[in-house]
């Protein structure tokens, strides 16, 4: 299936990705990715480790050294925008692998200090009311947090800059099962909150009935999409894809 064919059913997309490269170095890691959805939609970047997913967000973000194509956010063009202006200007929040949070300060001064990318940021009562986890350790040092509750703190604090648009990177990755299951219904709940949410993930099972739509990455191009509807007629190509 082309990435192209899904564009027909869909209008005014928020986030649209078009013939998008990207360098690091010398080293052209993608070769002309194609992605849209619509605001209020989740998309999954499905492939094996190194198909190209997360520099598919880091480029997105501009955080690659060079990149070319087209990355329209809400109709306007950010491809030659400065990196440092993108988050802000497009309300966009990246929740790195690496998380990304204060390991020397506490949960809650970890949620103060965020910068303000957009007017709607989630007050800490939401906040503490979506991770009731994090409500219970708010006076604890980040280092003192297990994976999971890093995670939890990792995209609270991406909600309290008023972002829209989520880039999710690998959020379930080494986490107990029941963590996991939490951040599933966080995710729900972000959806029903018309938050839009790109999410790369190698947990299938979690994102399948999360996704309106998979994008297929391999070697730096995606090869597939897979309608939510269509996963049970597709499954053994996306077994094949996934190496599951």
């Amino acid at each position: 299936m082309s990435p192209d064919t899904t564009a027909a059913t869909m209008t005014k997309p928020l986030l649209k990705v078009s013939d998008l490269h990207a360098w690091y170095g010398e080293s052209h890691v993608l070769h002309g990715i194609n992605l849209e959805l619509a605001e209020g939609q989740l998309i999954t970047l499905l492939g094996r480790n190194g198909a190209g997913r997360t520099t598919t967000l880091r480029a997105i973000m501009g955080l690659v050294d060079r990149r070319t194509g087209s990355i329209q956010i809400g109709g306007a063009e950010y491809i030659g925008m400065p990196r440092h202006k993108i988050a802000p200007t497009a309300g966009i929040g990246y929740c790195p692998e690496e998380r990304g949070i204060f390991s020397t300060l506490t949960v809650e001064e970890n949620l103060m200090l965020p910068p303000v990318v957009g007017p709607d940021g989630m007050p800490l009562d939401e906040i503490f009311t979506m991770f009731p986890n994090l409500r219970d350790v708010r006076k604890r040092m980040g280092t003192r947090l297990s994976g999971g509750e890093q995670q939890m703190l990792a995209m609270a604090r991406i909600l309290r800059t008023g972002a829209r648009l989520l880039l999710l990177d690998e959020i379930t990755e080494g986490l107990a099962p029941v963590i996991v299951k939490t951040l599933g219904t966080v995710i729900r709940q972000l959806k029903a909150k018309g938050y839009t949410i790109v999410l790369v993930e190698q947990n299938f099972r979690f994102a399948a009935p999360l996704a309106d739509r998979h994008y297929v990455i391999e070697h730096g191009e995606v090869i597939d999409v897979v309608e939510a509807h269509e996963i049970e007629t597709k499954m053994d190509r996306l077994n094949h894809y996934l190496s599951v």
